[in-house]
């Protein structure tokens, strides 16, 4: 009886297209999550979003007598513990036990009296950021009655805009 060698590359090949077909089902059946373009910066859209809208809700006038709001009065006086204590309450409150754990980091910059861009921290939270967390960076313009850093009463009248920027990640 003469064997071909036709039957044995049949084998063979039969053989390799099981082997495959078994790492591929397996490659599959063993993976944990399949991140798709769109998932992997959610996180990161609500962070941003939660921190626009705290900055938007401090930079509200509390009622409409166009009064000054809170983030006005916070640039205006450099009251940097209340900028903490509102800010923090206000990302920070969940509905859950326990608060979130965001942190931040905010800088007013502004057009300083002889026409240069500068920046000014404004607050800071307990933990410093150390660049291994993912931040994302919201900001805000919030219209105050003094310039930055402090000028003479002659130059320092009327309204100017300065824009507080913060600086956003999870501890």
């Amino acid at each position: 009886m003469v064997m071909s060698e036709n039957g044995q590359l049949y084998t063979i090949e039969g053989i390799a297209a099981a082997l495959i077909l078994l790492v591929t089902a397996f490659i599959v059946v063993n993976s944990t999550s399949v991140y798709t373009q769109g998932d992997t910066h959610i996180n990161d859209m609500q962070l941003e979003l939660l921190g626009s809208d705290a900055l938007s809700m401090l930079n509200t006038a509390p009622n409409s007598s166009f009064g000054k709001s809170p983030l006005q009065t916070i640039v205006e006086t450099d009251d940097s513990a209340l900028f903490r204590t509102l800010f923090l309450n206000t990302i920070n409150n969940t509905t859950g036990p326990g608060g979130d754990r965001i942190q931040y980091k905010a800088n007013v910059t502004y057009v300083d009296k002889d026409g240069f861009v500068s920046t000014l921290p404004l607050s800071d939270s307990p933990h410093p950021f150390v660049g291994g967390e993912h931040a994302v960076r919201v900001s805000q313009w919030v219209i105050v009655e003094k310039r930055f850093p402090d000028c003479s009463a002659g130059s320092c009248s009327g309204k100017h805009a300065v824009l507080v920027e913060v600086l956003l990640w999870r501890d």
